[in-house]
């Protein structure tokens, strides 16, 4: 059974371009969020194996998005994608229980190398 990832970007573009990536990799992305609120309400509902994130988006950022989700779901494998690759964006990012931070733009191979090193595939 293919490991189920839920996509969180307000843009619709990189979405599209995370679904086809993941999609041809094996995965099955069971939804798609334009905001963080969007993000939350659907991971509750869906219960993904994974959720990439962008760290700036309307309503509600990455970051706030990935708290809201470890508070409920500690063991939550999140992986927050962004053209924002500051450091400190990156460090807090971690220690708010990201499991990774791929920065854009980004290659297939890289998405694929990082889903698969957090979800064991």
């Amino acid at each position: 059974m293919a490991k189920r990832v839920l996509i969180a970007d307000d843009a619709a573009f990189m979405r599209m371009m995370l679904k086809n990536i993941l999609t041809e990799g094996g995965y099955e992305v069971v939804g798609e969020a334009g905001n963080g609120r969007e993000a939350v309400e659907l991971y509750r509902k869906l219960l993904p194996d994974m959720l990439i994130s962008d760290m700036v988006m309307p309503e509600m950022g990455g970051i706030d998005t990935l708290r809201e989700i470890i508070k409920d779901f500690p063991n939550a494998n999140v992986l927050i994608c962004s053209a924002i690759g500051q450091q400190a964006l990156v460090i807090e990012a971690i220690q708010a229980g990201a499991k990774d931070y791929i920065v854009k733009p980004f290659d297939q191979s890289n998405v694929l190398e990082t889903v698969g090193k957090i979800l064991g595939a």
